[in-house]
């Protein structure tokens, strides 16, 4: 039987969600967890693979087990007891046996969280920034960006991918009281894309970077030309979509 793991983690305490040999990681965490319920090994798949310290409100990951029948309530119940606390199962349901975590899903969302002033209360989970942002400016670059389809200038220089290509439906900026709230939709994302493109934004924001030199840089297909990656304690992975069809009813 395949089944679908809906979780959530704050990703402060790891190495990002992959397994790494010397590191902590969620996959470690998740995997484990299933070794003890199911008294053998079982390897799960994500939908992405999250850098050391982003968050993820929601990422979807795929496991199978020699097993016809499973109470799902009761699964639940058990791994949100074994595991710590700042990794969480919200739903488990069975997928059809070629369904895909990674591979199936048609759209990824992410959030960028900026505060404007200190607050404690967001330290952990968002980047603060001391000078003042033109937010106006941000969206109209932010815009932009769905202009384009190669967003190399974004990618981490060493990575393996055999296309920069990625389909952009959504890019915003949205101001809520002292935090300004960043959300970005595409079917892929590179690694390290999302921090960039944010980096990139606040220099826009800052009026260090203009509308056309932001052009320039998506074309330029450079790392070095756009700005830096900001921190991951402000990024969330906030939702992955798959379609209906995959799962088995």
């Amino acid at each position: 039987m395949r089944f679908f793991l809906d979780l959530s983690y704050n990703g402060k305490a790891y190495h990002g969600w992959q397994i790494q040999p010397n590191a902590i990681s969620v996959q470690e965490m998740v995997e484990k967890s299933l070794a003890v319920a199911f008294q053998q090994k079982v390897a799960v798949v994500g939908a992405g693979r999250t850098d050391t310290g982003v968050h993820a409100k929601q990422l979807l990951a795929h496991a199978d087990v020699d097993q016809s029948e499973i109470d799902f309530q009761q699964l639940l119940f058990k791994l949100n007891t074994i595991l710590p606390n700042d990794i969480s199962i919200n739903a488990i349901y069975e997928v059809k046996a070629d369904a895909h975590a990674r591979f199936d899903a048609i759209g990824r969302t992410y959030n960028y969280y900026i505060t404007t002033r200190k607050d404690p209360f967001l330290e952990d989970f968002s980047c603060y920034v001391k000078k003042s942002l033109d937010v106006d400016l941000m969206n109209e670059a932010s815009k932009i960006l769905l202009d384009y389809r190669d967003f190399k200038c974004f990618s981490k220089s060493k990575t393996d991918v055999k296309t920069y290509n990625c389909k952009i439906e959504k890019a915003f900026w949205e101001q809520k009281e002292h935090q300004l709230i960043f959300t970005i939709k595409a079917d892929r994302f590179l690694r390290n894309m999302v921090r960039a493109i944010v980096g990139t934004l606040i220099e826009i924001g800052l009026k260090k970077i203009s509308l056309d030199d932001f052009r320039l840089i998506l074309e330029s297909r450079d790392r070095g030309k756009a700005g830096k990656s900001v921190d991951a304690k402000g990024l969330f992975l906030t939702e992955v979509e798959y379609p209906n069809t995959i799962i088995k009813n």
